[in-house]
């Protein structure tokens, strides 16, 4: 096979690796360290993806919470409850540093 081939896989599993390795330590950080508060999911993002004639959705959850300084953060969820809606209030962690992502609490 051509080497140019090799390359792009390795690339692509690099990059997969790499992605997969800064989601894990930004979630172990966030569990470890992070403020906990009160958030209400304020946006569902239909996202739609076609592959060979086939067509995906996916969804993004946005949630807005307020910080240790009063200010509303709007917010991507990266752990989403099943069957979440507009609206719907949860408990969330993030990190004062990198507050534009948060978690949910697991109750």
């Amino acid at each position: 096979m051509d080497p140019v081939f090799y390359a792009v896989i390795a690339l692509v599993a690099l990059v997969i690796v790499g992605s997969f390795l800064y989601t894990h330590k930004r979630s172990k950080a966030i569990n470890e360290r992070g403020i906990e508060t009160d958030a209400v999911i304020c946006q569902v993002k239909e996202i739609e993806t076609e592959t060979n004639g086939t067509r995906d959705l996916s969804y993004e959850y946005y949630v807005n919470y307020q910080n240790q300084s009063g200010q509303t953060v709007k917010a991507k969820l990266g752990n989403p409850p099943r069957l979440a809606r507009e609206g719907m209030q949860l408990r969330v962690k993030y990190l004062p540093e990198k507050p534009k992502y948060v978690q949910m609490v697991k109750q």
